[in-house]
C-alpha cells in the first residue's frame, strides 16, 4: 500500500541550470527545517537512505511516476528524474518536497525530495554533469532507465552503485542475460525479472526444507517451467538459482519455435547433477498468462515425488504427489506482490544485495543456446 504523502513545498524554473536546481533543493529543505519545532508531533526529518536517478522519455514520465508512487514505504530519499524529449532545447526543472502523513504519535515525518529535469537531445552528452550536483553525495545511488535507453544508462552508471533493470524489456532474451552480466561488472544489478520469481523460489525452498525432503533434491530428474512469453529470463534465472544451489553442471539449451519463446516456442536443455545423473529442463511459454512472470512449474524426482506449483487467484496453488502416489494440495495466499510491490522490492534490494542473484545469473548464462537466431 502506498504511503499517504503531502506536497509541502515546490519550485520550478525554465531554462535553468543544475546548480540552480541543487540550490533550490537546499533552500526548500532549509525552509522545512524552520517548521521542525513541534517536538510532540515528531517534527520533519529529511530521509537519508538512497538516491534514485531515473532516465525516461517524456512520453512515459507519468506512467513511471505512477509506478514510483505505488512502491509504498520503499521510496528513495531523493529521486532525480531526467525526462527526455528529443527536440527540447531548454533545460527546465521542477523540485518538490513531500512528507509522509502515515506515522505513529511522536514519530517524525520523513521528507522526500523529487527533482524532475526536462532535457533534450542536446543535453545527452552532459547527463552526468546534470545529475551529479542533484544527488546526495554520501548516499548510495540507484539508476533506473525503463524502456531501454542503454546509452543513457551507461553514461550515468558512473554515478551509481546499483542499477535497476527489467529483462523483459530486451527484444531478445539472450541479450538481456548478456546485458545483465556486463552491468554486473560495474554495479550491483537488481533485475525485476529475478524478483518476479521470488515467491516461487521461497516456496520451493520451503518445500524441501524438512529433513525428510532433503534427499529428494539430489534425485530431481525434471524441472519444467511455464512463463509469460516475455519472461523467458525470469524462468532461466529460476533454473540458474536451483542449479547454483544444487551444484548442477549446465548444458546449453536448444531453441524450439520463436526466438523469444512466444506462445508456440520453448527452450529445452539439461543439467548434470552432482551424482552424475541427468536433469531434464523445459521452459514453455504460457499463452494464457497476461502479466509478466511465471505461470507454473513441475518438479519430479527419481523416487516418484512430483510437485506442481501454479499461479492462481489469491496466491500459488501447490499439488504434491509422493512416491506412494498419495496426493495433497493447498493454496499459499498472498504469494504475489504485484508489479508495484516488485518495483518497491527492487528499490529495497539496491541496499540489501541478494547474494543468490549473481550465481543464478552465471548459471543462466551457461544455459544460453550456442547459436541464438537474430
Amino acid at each position: 500500500m502506498a504511503s499517504a504523502t503531502v506536497a509541502d513545498a515546490a519550485w520550478s524554473e525554465r531554462n535553468t541550470t543544475p546548480d540552480a536546481i541543487a540550490a533550490a533543493l537546499r533552500e526548500l529543505l532549509a525552509e522545512r527545517s524552520k517548521l521542525n519545532q513541534d517536538a510532540e508531533d515528531g517534527g520533519l526529518v529529511p530521509a537519508r537512505v538512497l538516491n534514485m536517478v531515473v532516465f525516461v522519455e517524456s512520453a512515459h514520465s507519468e506512467e513511471v511516476a505512477d509506478r514510483l508512487r505505488g512502491v509504498g514505504r520503499y521510496h528513495a530519499s531523493r529521486t532525480v528524474v531526467l525526462s527526455y524529449e528529443r527536440d527540447r532545447e531548454e533545460l527546465d526543472a521542477r523540485v518538490s518536497i513531500t512528507s509522509e502523513r502515515d506515522r505513529g504519535p511522536g514519530e517524525p515525518a520523513l521528507l522526500r525530495e523529487t527533482a524532475i529535469v526536462k532535457i533534450g537531445e542536446r543535453h545527452l552528452d552532459d547527463l552526468t554533469t546534470i545529475a551529479d550536483p542533484l544527488v546526495i553525495s554520501d548516499l548510495p545511488t540507484l539508476l533506473w532507465s525503463p524502456y531501454r535507453h542503454p546509452e543513457a544508462a551507461d553514461a550515468l552508471l558512473e554515478l551509481a552503485q546499483a542499477t535497476l533493470i527489467d529483462s523483459i524489456e530486451e527484444p531478445v532474451w539472450s541479450a538481456a542475460i548478456e546485458r545483465a552480466c556486463g552491468l554486473s561488472q560495474q554495479a550491483y544489478v537488481v533485475d525485476l525479472a529475478w524478483l518476479r520469481s521470488t515467491p516461487w523460489r521461497e516456496r520451493v525452498a520451503a518445500t524441501f526444507d524438512p529433513a525428510r525432503m532433503r534427499p529428494e533434491l539430489s534425485s530431481l530428474e525434471l524441472l519444467e517451467i511455464r512463463h509469460h512469453s516475455d519472461s523467458t529470463v525470469a524462468a532461466m534465472l529460476f533454473v540458474g538459482w536451483l542449479a547454483s544451489r544444487l551444484g548442477w553442471e549446465m548444458d546449453p539449451a536448444e531453441i524450439e519455435g520463436h526466438r523469444r519463446t512466444g506462445p508456440d516456442g520453448a527452450l529445452s536443455g539439461g543439467a548434470r547433477a552432482r551424482d552424475g545423473e541427468r536433469v531434464e529442463l523445459r521452459l514453455r511459454a504460457a499463452a494464457e498468462l497476461r502479466v509478466p512472470g511465471l505461470a507454473g512449474m513441475r518438479l519430479r524426482s527419481r523416487s516418484g515425488l512430483r510437485i506442481d506449483l501454479d499461479r492462481g487467484p489469491g496466491g500459488l496453488h501447490e499439488r504434491r504427489r509422493d512416491r506412494h502416489e498419495n496426493e495433497c494440495e493447498w493454496t499459499l495466499l498472498g504469494a504475489s506482490r504485484g508489479e508495484g510491490g516488485i518495483l518497491g522490492e527492487g528499490i529495497r534490494q539496491a541496499l540489501l544485495r541478494d547474494p543468490a542473484y549473481l550465481p543464478a545469473l552465471s548459471a543462466a548464462r551457461t544455459m544460453l543456446p550456442r547459436a541464438t537466431p537474430a
